[in-house]
């Protein structure tokens, strides 16, 4: 499963949790407007694929329970300190990373029911039902975080070894949390049916507040400066990203081979070009004004031809084969744990695959599309992994700023009646990119699965997926 979601202004993010086998292969097809005019003249592949592509993979469990047991054991001195260091990065990486997608989900719910019509609020029960939903799904989240800051507080290691790492973690954890709940607050809809929960909301993040307070995890001048407290909690986050995420060494393939494709194409040109020489001589004789003119027309041809044989040699050797290669590593044993081939190359869509031509069934206002596709095999080892751990979780991210900058600064207005009069407002442009996913490996069954995604040139408005029906009945 593949979950696609936006990250910031200008960045997708592409999350999956790779199973136990060792293999897995994942093609990401995004489909840009022409009207962009991207090209290969514009945007390189090799810079679009370093600029705008970045790819991480960390430790994933499914034991929650496992930090509470190490964190018993360290208070007996019956556990190492790198062992309880990664169980409980991972157990609070897990969290927030739930706690914050979580939060992205029902503040986009809580938008849509803030800025929804007085009279829509009135006489839709439609709106009445959601709005029952999301106060029952916040009343759990609330119990749900509470619970899992309980449990974490429970069984504080006394090493002060550990203690540290442990209080550096419960302090990022206190305020990550005060700041989701108070993201909730601020834009949960008005009225008194979410007033109780309002209310529950900030008493737990003034306890939150009051608990950092008494343990001393951060100093007066920093909880005074919201700068310094963002960079201090972003400190944090590293610390808690690194034990868990793998380590990597990228490597660019083909450097060896084009080295060869020069010097095969240099030979061959200079070969022609000696018996052309050879040629001449025997033809004219002596050096005269014309043997230097024909010599001079031979070398320039040697420059054209040269390169061009160089580019079409280079591109017949390449086609269909990786481009880079990414070793991942175990950050606390440097050993390697897995590799992974990548692709990156602009496609037309006639040579897209039957399937996924049918995922992304064009109407004539598509049909001028560039396709940029990026491909990944894996191969890991999962026997090689730290005990008890043989799942990761990769994270794409996809820059869109580069593309974003084709999109053209023009000011656009349109008119229309209000109260009897004609009303000019300004409107922003956007264009709709395709985002096209296909996954082997990871199930049973090959994953393909399609999202929206509306972008204007000041970053990324909306991700829609859609839905397996819509995709059905636009393929009939």
């Amino acid at each position: 499963m593949i979950n696609v979601e936006r990250k910031n202004s200008f960045q997708l993010r592409l999350t999956r949790r790779l199973k136990e086998e060792t293999s897995h292969t994942l093609d990401v097809y995004l489909f840009v407007p022409k009207e962009l005019g991207l090209s290969t003249h514009v945007i390189s592949e090799e810079a679009f694929y370093h600029g705008a592509i970045n790819v991480s993979r960390t430790y994933y469990s499914d034991e929650y329970h496992l930090p509470l047991v190490h964190s018993r054991l360290a208070s007996r001195n019956q556990l190492g300190s790198d062992s309880y260091r990664l169980s409980l990065s991972l157990y609070a990486y897990q969290y927030v990373g739930a706690l914050e997608r979580t939060t992205q989900a029902m503040l986009v719910r809580a938008r849509k029911l803030r800025h929804a019509p007085s009279d829509q609020r009135q006489e839709s029960g439609e709106f009445q039902e959601l709005a029952d939903a999301l106060r029952d799904q916040l009343y759990e989240m609330s119990d749900l975080s509470e619970g899992i800051l309980k449990r974490l507080r429970r069984n504080s290691p006394t090493d002060e070894r550990l203690y540290k790492y442990f209080a550096n973690i419960d302090n990022y954890l206190s305020w990550f949390t005060e700041q989701q709940l108070l993201a909730l607050v601020a834009h949960m809809p008005r009225g008194g049916e979410f007033s109780e929960i309002k209310r529950r909301f900030i008493i737990v993040c003034q306890r939150e507040s009051d608990y950092r307070k008494e343990q001393e995890y951060n100093a007066e001048r920093v909880m005074d400066d919201p700068t310094r407290m963002s960079n201090k909690m972003r400190l944090l986050r590293r610390l808690i990203e690194h034990p868990i995420t793998l380590k990597q060494r990228a490597l660019e393939l083909g450097s060896g081979e084009q080295k060869a494709v020069k010097a095969l194409a240099t030979a061959v040109v200079m070969t022609f070009v000696s018996l052309g020489v050879l040629h001449l001589r025997s033809v004219l004789g002596d050096v005269t004004a014309l043997f230097v003119l024909a010599m001079a027309l031979l070398y320039a041809m040697r420059e054209v031809f040269k390169d061009d044989l160089r580019n079409t040699l280079w591109r017949w050797l390449r086609r269909g084969r990786p481009k880079w290669r990414r070793q991942y590593i175990d950050p606390t044993r440097n050993q390697s744990v897995g590799r992974q081939l990548e692709w990156f190359d602009y496609k037309r869509y006639a040579a897209l695959d039957e399937d996924i031509q049918q995922m992304r069934r064009r109407t004539v206002a598509q049909r001028e599309e560039e396709v940029l596709h990026y491909r990944s095999s894996s191969r890991m080892s999962p026997t090689r992994f730290l005990s008890g751990y043989e799942h990761t979780r990769e994270t794409l991210h996809i820059d869109l700023s580069m593309l974003t900058r084709l999109m053209s600064k023009e000011k656009h207005f349109i008119y229309r009646l209000k109260e009897g009069q004609a009303v000019r407002e300004s409107v922003e442009r956007r264009h709709l990119f395709n985002l096209v996913i296909r996954e082997t490996g990871s199930e049973d069954t090959t994953y393909l699965a399609r999202w929206k995604v509306v972008v204007s040139r000041s970053g990324i408005v909306d991700v829609e997926k859609v839905a397996e029906e819509n995709v059905a009945k636009a393929n009939k």
